[in-house]
């Protein structure tokens, strides 16, 4: 007897080979979205034209099935049937029209995942997401990248499940990618650096503004210092100097050049430090403290004390001065918060050069030594030049020397 499956032609062999799905027709199809054909059928018989003779007990034999232009991305799949017992029942399991998870392709033969448009029952991305890895690797695709927004954050473990590797997260997603070609991932890897800044700032009186953490480590306690931070997302290292320094001492100030440079490895979180040392002229000279101010930004210092008051002092300080804690306080209450454990002098820069913390690292001397020169215009800094590239058509900030120009504040005397 010949076994007929929607039309004359007959099945022509084995194609990929199929994992038996344990759940029934209705979970599976509620779950996945699979549309079933209507020509479903049952046949018993012998197969004249098909070897069956090595097939076993639940194998699977498939059937190219077209490609659809179907708007909700149906894709060019196998037809599965199941051949229950060499001899026995035939049918088809499922039609191939399953969808995949919406991606777009990206420049380098990979796919990015559309977060939007993430399955919202897990059982069902779970399936989508086996399936979609399949049609990928069929496609020779490469690189997989998968956002999982924080309100999806479910679906974590079942990606990570199926072999995705965490990439980065933010506050507000994690991103995962999947490497299909055989070999090592080619992928890119997370940020690898945080970028720091360091304002050195004198005004006409020869005198630095310095800080003097109140809360530090005791072998720094009684050293005075340049006002630092970090530089935030999508800021040019001139404006973050520029913030950092109101931030900390309330004093406005205008970007001069940048003079150094330091370069470390294996600081916080194990990431790399690229750490620039600006100078800056000030544009105000009064230190103004605003007591309401800080009697609010101690409150909220009291606050968090009481909700983490177990912590032991080093962990304590340690949040404290995480980027953001400092954000929430700058959004409340502005730069006061810094003076909670700050104290913000005017200082002579002899002073400032003399304190035996700056003599005895080579590190510190050498920065302070640079900032000198600069002053008695014999070196000249970095400036930053707005340039287009045509390589991304993007703005970026290039810091050169502009030896061009005619600037009588940075001649060598």
């Amino acid at each position: 007897m010949e076994l007929k499956l929607f039309d004359s032609k007959s099945v022509s062999g084995i194609a990929h080979s199929r994992r038996p799905y344990s759940s029934s027709f209705s979970s599976f199809r509620d779950g996945v979205g699979v549309r079933f054909s209507p020509k479903l059928c049952f046949c018993r018989g012998a197969f004249p034209r098909v070897s069956v003779s090595s097939i076993s007990e639940n194998a699977y034999l498939t059937k190219k099935a077209i490609a659809s232009s179907d708007p909700e991305k149906l894709v060019e799949e196998d037809y599965v049937y199941r051949i229950n017992g060499a001899y026995g029942a035939s049918s088809i399991l499922f039609s191939g029209n399953t969808k995949v998870l919406e991606a777009s392709d990206d420049e380098y033969e990979g796919v990015v995942v559309d977060p939007e448009g993430l399955p919202t029952n897990p059982d069902a991305f779970s399936s989508i997401l086996r399936f979609s890895l399949s049609h990928w690797r069929r496609r020779q695709k490469k690189g997989v990248w998968l956002k999982l927004p924080l309100e999806r954050a479910e679906l974590v473990p079942i990606a990570v499940k199926e072999k995705f590797q965490y990439h980065h997260a933010e506050p507000g997603y994690v991103m995962l990618t999947y490497w299909i070609p055989e070999g090592p991932c080619l992928l890119p890897a997370n940020a690898t650096h945080q970028v720091g800044v360091g304002g050195f700032v004198i005004n006409h009186k020869n005198e630095v503004l310095v800080v003097q953490e109140k809360y530090c480590n005791p072998a720094f306690a009684d050293l005075w210092k340049l006002p630092t931070g970090f530089i935030r997302e999508s800021e040019e290292i001139f404006q973050g100097a520029v913030r950092e320094v109101k931030e900390e001492t309330g004093i406005d100030t205008e970007f001069v050049e940048v003079i150094a440079f330091r370069h470390a490895h294996n600081l916080a979180f194990e990431k790399s430090d690229l750490f620039f040392v600006c100078m800056l002229t000030p544009l105000s000279a009064e230190i103004q403290v605003d007591d309401f101010e800080i009697q609010a930004a101690k409150v909220i210092y009291n606050l968090i004390l009481k909700v983490f008051g177990r912590l032991d002092y080093a962990s304590r300080i340690c949040f404290l001065q995480k980027e953001i804690v400092k954000s929430l306080s700058r959004n409340i209450i502005g730069f006061s918060w810094h003076y909670i454990w700050l104290i913000i002098q005017w200082m002579p820069l002899t002073e400032f050069v003399e304190q035996p913390l700056i003599q005895g690292d080579c590190m510190f001397k050498k920065v302070i030594d640079i900032c000198i020169a600069r002053l008695k215009k014999r070196y000249c800094g970095l400036y930053p030049h707005q340039l287009v590239s045509t390589f991304d058509g993007q703005t970026s900030s290039l810091y050169y020397n502009d030896f061009d120009a005619q600037d009588t504040t940075c001649a060598s005397s």
